[in-house]
């Protein structure tokens, strides 16, 4: 889990996929690959998308693959199954956190309130998914969380972009950022792959790296 979180880490960006089509993840892979991220949290919103997890997680070993939208134990398990290194859910779910710590893999669960946050911590976890980031109050409400809450860092997810993902990292208790916007699904669907490595890079050159 260490080399996950170091992974993360350097990274800074975890982009949010949706797999629509099988044939898609590879090219996308790749595609995030040359724009300089090297890590995807693949969605379970698709019948697809466990099958992508094993597609990614078996052809590109060096990314790091991700399941995300995991909202129940079955889904974690198969997430698990299919090679995912770390397991991302919109909220908090004790079967789920019970399945990662079964098998020694990183939860993100997305948690918005001190409330979900303390039970997170009672599970010893201390990274949670602040989403959806800025319909519940944005970089405000995770600096007055994180004043009381000092142990914990965040992953704010949702109307997270260029406009301001570098405000969000320029706080030291955020430890990454999770975002869609350079993996559209139109993008994707319509098979517009260089499009996507640009706005990887350009992604990556706004924060810095």
């Amino acid at each position: 889990m260490e080399k996950t979180l170091e992974f993360i880490a350097k990274e800074k960006i975890i982009p949010v996929v949706k797999i629509s089509n099988i044939e898609d993840t590879l090219p996308l892979m790749n595609a995030l690959k040359a724009g300089g991220i090297g890590i995807a949290e693949i969605t379970f919103r698709t019948a697809c998308g466990a099958d992508a997890i094993a597609l990614a997680s078996k052809n590109c070993p060096d990314m790091l693959i991700g399941a995300g939208t995991v909202v129940n134990a079955g889904q974690a398990k198969k997430a698990v199954e299919n090679g995912a290194k770390f397991i991302v859910s919109p909220g908090y779910s004790q079967a789920v956190c019970d399945i990662c710590k079964q098998n020694g893999i990183l939860y993100l669960p997305g948690c918005v309130t001190p409330t979900e946050i303390m039970a997170a911590m009672d599970n010893g976890i201390n990274i949670i998914k602040f989403f959806p980031a800025e319909s519940y109050g944005g970089l405000a409400a995770i600096r007055a969380i994180a004043s009381a809450l000092p142990n914990i860092r965040f992953v704010p997810t949702g109307g997270i972009g260029p406009g301001n993902i570098k405000d969000y990292l320029s706080f030291d208790k955020v430890f990454a950022c999770g975002g869609s916007w350079m993996v559209k699904e139109s993008l994707i669907r319509e098979g517009r792959f260089e499009e996507i490595t640009k706005l990887c890079m350009d992604a990556k050159e706004h924060i810095g790296q």
